[in-house]
């Protein structure tokens, strides 16, 4: 057990820390926004693995009732393969840091789903608000497009069951067809790609724990990256100069284009469809999502290790 605990601490640790700064630092994610979404999820399972794990074989150390519970199913000799008769003091303790890392974790995100619900209800209110339900009788106006009566140009994705594209009569004066289409199309990638839950795993475990470096750039980065994935889809449909320019036209009011802003996302955005980089081959991407997906199977590795050693 104790060899099991040292390595899940040394695979969390490497998945925590160094690797995330080094992924920070990387040109690639640019490239390929999907891949490098799907490379952050698999290291953050990773390190929840790693934890849970570990919480599992400390608490079956520690408690005989939860090690009665966990083999229970397996055969004779599985058990004494990892040596739980004896949990030294840091094993008690690290076993308590996890449990309590686990119940906040949990808080955390049923609260970033709650405050989520939240803020969705009191979009839809302020929608019906905006734009009520015609009388019993008339053909209704809402669906999954609805628009708002606003000479402010915007348009946004309200998540939810179903979800519903909104936009304003402004943005309909000041876009073209195809640059509405390119709005639309980046919002509707959102939506297909349930880039909301994203958002939220990401916020509650940077607000969480703000202290540990893949967390925080977990949410960073997963701001920054849906955004740009949701541009390549529209520009992939429309094109990439018309979806920069359908940006432009959307947010030059907000003075986007100033280096100064707080919105710079945007003005990177824009200079990245106007100059769109090459993607990565083929193979490049295949070998990199297959080796992010396989690198969560670490941790359940090193945890059967000894229980499959004793069948063999």
């Amino acid at each position: 057990m104790t060899v099991c605990l040292l390595l899940l601490s040394a695979v969390a640790l490497m998945a925590a820390w160094p690797v995330p700064r080094a992924l920070t630092r990387a040109s690639w994610p640019e490239r390929e926004p999907v891949v490098a979404l799907w490379v952050w999820q698999c290291l953050v399972a990773t390190v929840l693995l790693c934890c849970l794990t570990a919480l599992t074989l400390g608490a079956a150390a520690v408690f005989h009732t939860v090690r009665t519970q966990v083999f229970a199913p397996a055969p004779p000799g599985v058990a004494e393969a990892y040596d739980l008769t004896t949990a030294p003091l840091w094993a008690a303790t690290l076993t308590l840091l996890l449990a309590c890392g686990a119940a906040w974790t949990t808080a955390m995100l049923a609260r970033e789903l709650v405050e989520a619900r939240r803020r969705r209800g009191r979009a839809r209110a302020h929608l019906r608000e905006r734009a009520p339900d015609l009388p019993g009788g008339l053909p209704s106006g809402r669906g999954p497009l609805l628009v708002l009566e606003d000479e402010y140009p915007d348009a946004w994705w309200l998540p939810g069951s179903p979800p519903q594209l909104i936009v304003t009569t402004g943005a309909l004066h000041r876009l073209t067809s195809h640059q509405l289409d390119a709005v639309l199309t980046h919002e509707r990638g959102h939506a297909r790609a349930h880039h909301d839950w994203l958002l939220h795993l990401s916020s509650a475990l940077a607000t969480g724990f703000p202290r540990v470096p893949l967390f925080a750039h977990f949410c960073d980065q997963t701001h920054r990256l849906v955004e740009l994935a949701a541009d390549d889809t529209a520009s992939r449909r429309c094109g990439h100069l018309t979806t920069a320019l359908a940006l432009i036209e959307l947010n030059q009011h907000r003075g986007v284009l100033s280096c100064a802003n707080s919105h710079r996302l945007l003005g990177e955005r824009v200079d990245r469809l106007l100059e769109p980089p090459p993607r990565l081959g083929r193979r490049h991407r295949a070998l990199t999502t297959t080796v992010a997906s396989l690198v969560p199977l670490l941790p359940l590795l090193i945890t059967f290790a000894p229980g499959l050693t004793a069948l063999a």
